[in-house]
């Protein structure tokens, strides 16, 4: 009766240990935390006050969204460095709309998308909800995360469509260097292939020296590229769905794919007409915002660094953005029993790397938006586990 793109709903050891802990109203340290409306932030008095415009009472749908949108858009990425025009910028609902779109636009039924890998997740669920497969390429750790570009070629077949990146990535916090950046365009031009790139983790760089490097691929002539952002990590604000693709490459593959992405988002009109008309001013009052979510998380990386040190077992990896952080620690276990042991013995909840596809054992993916004090105590009881 039912569609095989949804997976049978098996519930694993980890979350079972984790309903048990729920269940009996133990409390819980929580490493794994990616909702910044739930980690103590001092949001502005008021930020919500311009859902309620007037003009939102009236309802003229657009495919691409409002036009002042995608102006108010494209003039904050100008703030950052990006230059795009606002006819190359299409509102999404969020970045995981964008990519469903994206993979209609490119892909029939059992058509391959290359992901990374180590990678977030969700890329799983979201190609294989549009029928798509992903087929993974390898990001190696060599002192800092590197793309195998061997891998990526071999990952290559007729029916692949696109190359997927994440810059920076989610969870390795490894942003994709120009010289791989060049290959992967090459690449990508020489066997018809689209880029997506995924930026939504930019704005959150770990070395208060380092910028970010975002919209690379934005004024690129050779290949068709999707550039992905929104409001759940520039502005903090994941519960007023609004994201954006900026499209770029050759005009007439740029024109032939907005055309049919016209159609496309014209079938769904996802973005509401409030959020659309307030998205300037909420990017604009939300830099606070932003900035306090970069202090925290540089905060939390600088005292996981220093507080593997007592630990000689462990090692921080180095990560260069984005908001976690991935710890080595010794395989004298499972990561699974390991973090099953963190849920029953110390009450901290992380991520086994396996979550990730990290090819090997073992590591733990940790979230850096707790509040500080707390981070650093429940990573305490982390890493003594570990080393015991």
């Amino acid at each position: 009766m039912f569609s095989a793109r949804v997976p049978p709903l098996r519930s694993n050891r980890v979350a079972r240990a984790l309903a048990r802990l729920r269940s009996a109203g133990q409390p819980l340290d929580d490493l794994t935390i990616s909702n910044p409306t739930l980690v103590g932030l001092s949001y502005p008095d008021r930020l919500l006050d311009p859902l309620a415009q007037p003009a939102a009472l009236c309802y003229d749908p657009a495919p691409f969204g409002v036009w002042a949108a995608r102006e108010a858009v494209a003039a904050h990425l100008a703030g950052r460095g990006v230059r795009v025009v606002a006819d190359r910028v299409i509102l999404t609902a969020s970045t995981s709309e964008a990519y469903s779109l994206l993979f209609k636009l490119l892909c029939d039924p059992a058509d391959l998308v290359l992901v990374p890998q180590p990678s977030y997740p969700l890329f799983e669920h979201l190609t294989r909800l549009d029928g798509v497969v992903a087929s993974p390429y390898a990001l190696e750790y060599h002192g800092r995360w590197e793309l195998n570009l061997d891998s990526l070629h071999r990952a290559i077949e007729p029916r692949a469509r696109a190359i997927l990146l994440v810059n920076p990535n989610n969870p390795t916090g490894s942003f994709v260097r120009p010289d791989e950046l060049h290959a992967a365009r090459e690449i990508a031009a020489r066997h018809e292939l689209a880029i997506i790139s995924d930026e939504v983790f930019d704005l959150y760089p770990l070395d208060a020296r380092a910028p970010g490097r975002s919209g690379a691929l934005v004024e690129e002539t050779d290949a068709l590229t999707f550039t992905l952002g929104g409001l759940s990590k520039s502005a903090a604000l994941p519960q007023l769905k609004l994201g954006w693709i900026l499209v770029g490459g050759p005009e007439t593959l740029v024109r032939r794919a907005l055309d049919r992405l016209a159609l496309i988002c014209d079938s769904y009109l996802s973005v509401a007409t409030p959020v659309q008309l307030a998205v300037g001013t909420l990017l604009e009052r939300a830099v606070p915002l932003a900035d306090q979510l970069r202090r925290r998380v540089r905060t939390n990386y600088a005292a996981l660094r220093s507080l593997v040190r007592r630990y000689p077992a462990c090692q921080v990896l180095h990560a260069e953005a984005g908001w976690y952080a991935v710890v080595q620690v010794p395989a004298i276990r499972s990561e699974e029993a390991l973090v099953i042991e963190l849920i029953e013995k110390d009450r901290v909840l992380v991520h086994p790397g396996y979550f990730f596809d990290f090819p090997r054992e073992a590591f733990l993916v940790v979230s850096l938006l707790p509040d500080p004090i707390g981070f650093a105590d429940a990573m305490t009881k982390v890493l003594t586990r570990a080393v015991g």
